[in-house]
């Protein structure tokens, strides 16, 4: 039998955030198996840890498909690990994911009025892609051209898995997507990125930078409550177009509220010319544990 453990990422109380089913299946689950149980249990991503000495191979599974890299599953597979697996409570675990060896380090609470210590993930500097018409992702979205802010790019990100990030005027804007699939397919038939991000700069909360939406219909999910990577490709891009003013990042992003799942999600990133330095950070909270029979 596997051990069983569901945390909520990005959360800064149960039941908030993005929810994540850890497996302890130590080698034991074949892909097929594997996918069967990220289709029965219906989150964003379910993790399987397939061995338990550092670094610890992990895969990542939507309900749909096995995907290289997730930015929420990372960190609530590292605290998993950090609780229940690793000796002493490691201030760093280190992740074997199919993009490679992803770490994650410990340090003080995201949130002023918080002792939950958040964990932070380094990504892999972005790779900055295809630049889209404002006008097509509108579409997707159900929104006009003019709340798309044409001061920015519509651009394809990449840390590990694409993102297409579309910066938008206001909230107003933002809290009015209506995700029409027909258009949404259309523009992600043909290409890797199948995440789409929307920001824009009025968060709800003061101490709060941005608010986001992510839709992933392409993997089973619609809408995701807090999405770890395509904030990693939110990070890069905001550094890398000096969208406050220069080229270092370090902010606050708030996402899931039109889900009732609130989410609170750190961003770091520096330009440095040759690349972009990202990392992610954000608690995680346990919410049960169990066995797969």
């Amino acid at each position: 039998m596997s051990r069983l453990h569901i945390v909520d990422v990005f959360a800064q109380q149960r039941y908030a955030g993005n929810q994540l089913a850890v497996v302890e299946s130590d080698g034991t689950l074949d892909s097929d198996e594997m996918q069967a149980v990220a289709a029965e249990m219906d989150y964003s991503e379910t993790t399987f840890v397939e061995s338990r000495e550092p670094p610890y191979r992990v895969r990542i599974f939507t309900p749909e498909a096995e995907v290289p890299f997730a930015g929420h599953p990372t960190l609530g597979t590292a605290h998993v690990i950090r609780e229940e697996i690793a000796d002493g409570r490691p201030e760093e675990v280190v992740l074997d994911l199919n993009v490679g060896e992803v770490p994650v380090e410990v340090r003080e609470p995201l949130a002023a009025d918080s002792d939950r210590e958040a964990l932070w993930m380094t990504q892999q500097s972005p790779e900055f892609g295809e630049v889209l018409a404002s006008d097509r992702l509108a579409a997707v979205l159900g929104l006009e051209e003019a709340q798309v802010d044409d001061a920015w790019p519509v651009q394809v990100v990449s840390t590990g898995l694409p993102t297409i990030v579309v910066p938008l005027r206001d909230r107003e804007a933002l809290s009015a997507i209506d995700v029409d699939r027909a258009a949404y397919d259309e523009v992600t038939g043909d290409r890797e990125a199948k995440n789409v991000l929307a920001f824009c700069p009025e968060p709800r909360e003061a101490d709060n930078d941005l608010a986001a939406r992510v839709f992933a219909p392409f993997y089973g999910v619609p809408e995701d409550p807090a999405t770890g990577s395509s904030n990693g490709c939110l990070a890069g891009y905001l550094a890398r177009y000096a969208y406050f003013g220069d080229g270092s990042v370090d902010v606050r992003v708030e996402q899931g509220y039109e889900m009732e799942r609130p989410s609170l999600l750190g961003l770091q990133a520096t330009d440095r010319g040759e690349d972009v330095h990202v990392e992610v950070g954000g608690s995680v909270v346990a919410v049960a544990r169990g066995e797969l029979l």
